[in-house]
């Protein structure tokens, strides 16, 4: 039985790296679907799949996320994983994508939705821009707003794992991977070959491939006038040794396996200590939240 891996859009759904990867259930937003049938929808998914991991970016409509949080909730259940990302839009479809070719190998549920938290780290997400006069998620310095009013400039923006802005074709690309990745990447409204060229040749990918821009990418960026782009390993062996390197825990709550330092599905908490326990290690201690129950 696989996780069943969700998303919040159909444009976080990309097309599989091989044909194995399954794809992504897209969950409706409050205005297409009633709150009765996403609970009779939500139910079918865990009855089919025992654990539902659900990805929604931070940049989502808020009634949209308070209506995920709202079948939680009602249906008092710890089998569903909220995962918000700050990922911009096509990072995020690239990080579900990474999740579904995981979903495939003998993770546990929690070890897999927490293995989101991990896996973002290792994605260099950023886009080309026309214009960063409306960019208000990566820091710009005065100069460049300044610049970005010159026609035809134009900027790499690299949004994480480290917030980087370069002015493409006088300076050098954002610094990129150390390690084997593929390049995603979706076209808006600009024209220009330095994603595909100049940036890909720098961080030496070992493949581009095209994807629709996502419909939120531009307000994500503050323009239209972007390409988006994406690099992340592709390979699920290298993707499963990465997540398998790290050492795991068992939630005290709900008794799931988890990476990092809280579990997904049920939110309890753990805090190491620099004191040694008796058997090696530092000694784990785990809090929930003032309610008593996690949520």
């Amino acid at each position: 039985m696989l996780t069943a891996i969700a998303v919040t859009s159909s444009e976080l759904v990309l097309p599989p790296s091989d044909r194995h990867t399954p794809t992504a259930v897209v969950l409706q937003p409050p205005g297409r679907q009633e709150l009765e049938a996403a609970l009779v929808d939500m139910q079918v998914l865990i009855e089919q799949h025992g654990y539902v991991i659900a990805l929604y970016p931070s940049s989502i409509d808020q009634g949209f996320a308070r209506r995920l949080h709202t079948l939680r909730s009602v249906m008092e259940s710890d089998r569903i994983a909220l995962l918000q990302l700050d990922l911009p839009p096509l990072g995020a479809a690239v990080l579900a994508r990474q999740l579904r070719q995981l979903s495939l190998g003998d993770f546990s549920p929690g070890v897999l939705a927490s293995a989101a938290g991990l896996l973002a780290h290792y994605i260099y997400a950023g886009a080309l821009l026309g214009s960063v006069a409306k960019l208000d998620r990566v820091s710009v310095s005065l100069r460049s707003h300044v610049t970005s009013w010159v026609p035809g400039a134009q900027f790499g923006v690299l949004a994480g794992p480290t917030p980087q802005l370069v002015k493409a074709g006088t300076e050098a690309p954002p610094a990129g991977p150390s390690f084997a990745t593929q390049l995603t990447v979706a076209n808006g409204q600009l024209q220009s070959d330095w994603v595909t060229t100049t940036l890909a040749r720098h961080w030496r990918v070992q493949d581009v491939r095209e994807s629709p821009l996502p419909a939120e990418s531009p307000r994500w960026w503050g323009t239209s006038k972007l390409i988006e782009f994406a690099a992340a390993i592709s390979d699920p062996g290298v993707l499963y040794q990465l997540v398998a390197s790290v050492r795991r825990d068992i939630c005290y709550w709900c008794g799931l396996e988890f990476i990092g330092d809280q579990c997904a599905f049920c939110c309890a908490t753990i805090q190491r200590t620099e004191t040694p326990s008796p058997h090696g290690g530092a000694v784990a201690r785990y809090e929930a939240p003032a309610s008593g129950r996690p949520r």
